[in-house]
């Protein structure tokens, strides 16, 4: 086990290693000089060069990519273009929502996708599985946007029942956070806690078909403890295996969700930093997000053993 996990972790570093110099190459190719966006079309040429010069943008890239890195292993992202603060301290203050949001997301999808999941297999071909079937296609096939869009039309402009967009901390108001949380929470985890609903089906209408799971109803066991400490423990692994990807979902997800509620975290801030032109600022948001997605597949991948002993790494 500690061979796999020092080599999943240095997996990761050198996934991130690429995943800086992919952001940093993409971020070069843009259009927009960042001297000339922070300085104002009034700047003279003058004044931009100069400025060039402080930044070190007349540097060649490879040593532009190099001094860009370094700063990031002391945890500086760079100065924002547009807001003229720090990228980290922006981050900082935006994160904490996004994770908000993501977790309960993801929590959301787990607790009603798996045990949907588990019954529709348990009932196969009953109107429950047929239930399960058709929310998890339509949940599947229906973009986020979209039910955000339609959510806000329904159940905020029609019935008024929860509130248009926005974001309260649950520090200030909880009973206000989480109507206003309320909305987005279901519409990032739907298509999550459909691919989990039907993964978690296909697994078990396997494992329940296996040898072990008849001889442990022919000893008599009770067909709860059956299904619980069985069937749904092996059935577990391609689940896990999921939540890796669906993670990748909900982050590409949150980007429309909080620009359709109103929603001050990651998301919105790399919509608001693209239409600015603020650069550094992406660049950051894209790191910060790529580092937190592979920590969570290295975990998820640490987490096979513990699910399933007969899984070996070494």
């Amino acid at each position: 086990m500690a061979t796999f996990i020092l080599r999943r972790l240095l997996q990761t570093v050198i996934v991130l290693l690429i995943v800086t110099m992919l952001v940093f190459l993409i971020m070069q190719l843009l259009p927009g000089d960042p001297a000339r966006i922070m300085l104002g079309s009034e700047a003279t040429q003058e004044q931009i060069d100069l400025l060039r010069e402080e930044m070190g943008l007349d540097q060649p890239l490879p040593v532009q990519y190099l001094h860009w890195l370094g700063n990031v292993l002391q945890g500086d992202l760079g100065k924002s273009l547009y807001y003229k603060d720090a990228v980290t301290g922006t981050i900082a203050t935006r994160l904490p929502i996004t994770l908000q949001l993501g977790i309960y997301s993801l929590l959301l999808a787990l607790l009603i996708g798996i045990p949907a999941g588990v019954i529709a297999a348990v009932k196969r071909g009953s109107a429950w599985d047929s239930a399960v079937l058709l929310i998890s296609n339509s949940g599947i096939s229906i973009p986020s946007f979209w039910l955000a869009i339609l959510g806000v039309y329904l159940f905020s402009m029609q019935l008024g029942w929860l509130p248009v967009q926005g974001y309260v901390s649950p520090w200030e108001d909880f009973g206000e956070s989480v109507k206003h949380m309320l909305m987005p929470i279901f519409v990032l985890a739907l298509a999550s806690l459909a691919s989990i609903a039907r993964q978690t089906r296909s697994a078990m209408l396997e494992v329940i078909r296996q040898d072990y799971i008849r001889t442990a109803r022919s000893k008599g066991s009770k067909e709860r403890l059956v299904i619980v400490k069985h069937a749904l423990r092996n059935a577990l692994i391609p689940i896990i295996t999921l939540l890796g990807l669906q993670l990748g979902h909900i982050v590409g997800g949150m980007v429309f969700i909080e620009s359709v509620f109103n929603i001050p975290g990651m998301g919105r801030l790399i919509v608001q930093s693209i239409l600015n032109q603020d650069f550094i600022v992406v660049q950051g948001c894209v790191l910060v997000i790529a580092a937190i997605v592979a920590l969570v597949n290295l975990i998820v991948d640490i987490t096979y053993s513990y699910v399933d002993p007969r899984i070996h790494y070494e």
